[in-house]
């Protein structure tokens, strides 16, 4: 009877960890989502912490694109999100100036930081419409490129008069965080008096329409 009620247990968690591959949305198949907002409200924020004071930046200047399989998500999801350099704002003009001159970032060499996804672990279904999990990728920086592991949120919005405010066609919401040491990327800290602390954190908070 135990090995029985056993075996029961087993086949529960394993039907639930197949069934939590993907979204139980209205829409099937391939799916393509891109994220150039012309509005600017699509926003990576970078944070950094220093003995006088907390940083808190933002990046407008979004692009690229993620295509899915939406019923097979963790093993289909493939796509790469950039940032412009030259969108990011610490919320001080000389700042900004810093870290997009040739002694940091050098925004007119490298205009482009990047994440390029390779792969999805640990997926969680939250709702039909959401989950989360941890993604594996390729992140460049100031002309260098770091294998990076991010948390990870995404939320599938079936087209409806509420989203249309936003975009037309199904929205597809995304956040995700991780952190960088600015030395792997070749930038040295030390050249603007450490301003800005060797670990960053990055984040994003996306929204993509499938109607380009």
């Amino acid at each position: 009877m135990k090995r029985i009620i056993l075996s029961g247990y087993i086949f529960l968690f394993i039907s639930f960890v197949i069934s939590a591959q993907g979204f139980k949305v209205k829409a099937g198949g391939n799916q393509t989502f891109y994220f150039e907002d012309k509005g600017g409200r699509n926003q990576a924020t970078f944070f950094s912490t220093t003995p006088l004071e907390d940083i808190n930046g933002t990046a407008n200047g979004i692009g690229g694109s993620v295509t899915f399989d939406v019923a097979n998500f963790a093993k289909s999801l493939k796509g790469t999100i950039t940032i412009q350099v030259a969108s990011m704002n610490s919320g001080i003009e000389l700042r900004n100036r810093h870290l997009q001159s040739p002694n940091w970032l050098d925004a007119a060499k490298y205009p482009e930081i990047s994440f390029q996804i390779k792969s999805v672990t640990e997926l969680k279904q939250i709702a039909d419409n959401r989950l989360g999990f941890k993604i594996l990728g390729d992140f460049t920086l100031h002309g260098v490129t770091k294998e990076v592991t991010a948390d990870a949120d995404v939320t599938y919005l079936d087209e409806s008069e509420q989203t249309q405010k936003r975009a037309p066609g199904d929205l597809l919401g995304v956040r995700a965080k991780f952190s960088i040491n600015l030395s792997e990327y070749g930038v040295d800290n030390a050249v603007i008096g450490n301003k800005v602390s060797e670990k960053i954190e990055v984040g994003v908070n996306l929204v993509g329409s499938n109607k380009k």
